[in-house]
């Protein structure tokens, strides 16, 4: 029999999904810009997508859902708004930043990614030894970031100025891509070392673990 702990572990991926609908859909009303936010939200419904699919045949630790959450909840939030104007003003002004530093959050949980990137290569045994299993992962992620950077180059030479100039969020920053990248690894050097860490005790063979 089944008890209540174990059921909320075991349905916590679909509790997840539910948000991510209805935040979504929230979302989706009158955003800033409907073509930004277009471009904004495909990358995540796939990256959904993906995941949905997939859980059949290979279900993440609760952990790792939550981490990819992050990104995906942050992006949808970011493309209602445009990730420059996002209402960050409690971190912008009380750090003292000139800039509204929610896209460096969101580019950093990228890298949260390599979580679920490290579990799926040592359950699945693809690489050997624990060093391996934390530079592939980051390795990845630098990778992904390289080519998110020239898709959003790519997206603003083609679109209008107005919509290009936000889907990049470069706020005036000639360095922008750069720390964007920097951002997405360090989060993922980040995700990679807690995996070991919790490998290390344990915690990371049993894709139903409670969080």
């Amino acid at each position: 029999m089944m008890t209540n702990s174990s059921a909320a572990s075991r349905f916590f991926p679909h509790g997840l999904f539910v948000l991510y609908l209805a935040l979504f859909t929230v979302c989706a009303i009158r955003p800033y810009d409907r073509t930004v936010w277009f471009a904004e939200n495909l990358p995540i419904v796939l990256i959904v997508a993906a995941l949905v699919l997939s859980f059949r045949w290979f279900r993440f630790s609760n952990t790792a859902y939550v981490m990819m959450a992050v990104l995906v909840f942050l992006h949808t939030i970011g493309g209602h708004y445009t990730f420059e104007l996002v209402p960050f003003d409690w971190i912008t002004d009380g750090l003292g930043f000139e800039r509204n530093h929610y896209d460096r959050v969101a580019h950093f949980s990228v890298g949260f990614y390599a979580f679920a990137f490290a579990e799926l290569l040592d359950r699945l045994k693809l690489v050997k030894g624990r060093w391996m299993v934390f530079l592939v992962p980051v390795m990845a992620i630098f990778t992904v970031a390289a080519i998110y950077e020239i898709i959003e180059w790519i997206f603003a030479v083609l679109s209008d100025p107005s919509a290009g100039a936000a889907f990049l969020g470069s706020q005036g920053d000639q360095w922008d891509a750069q720390k964007d990248m920097l951002a997405d690894g360090l989060g993922g050097i980040v995700a990679s070392a807690l995996y070991l860490v919790l490998r290390r005790q344990g915690a990371t063979d049993r894709p139903t673990e409670a969080i």
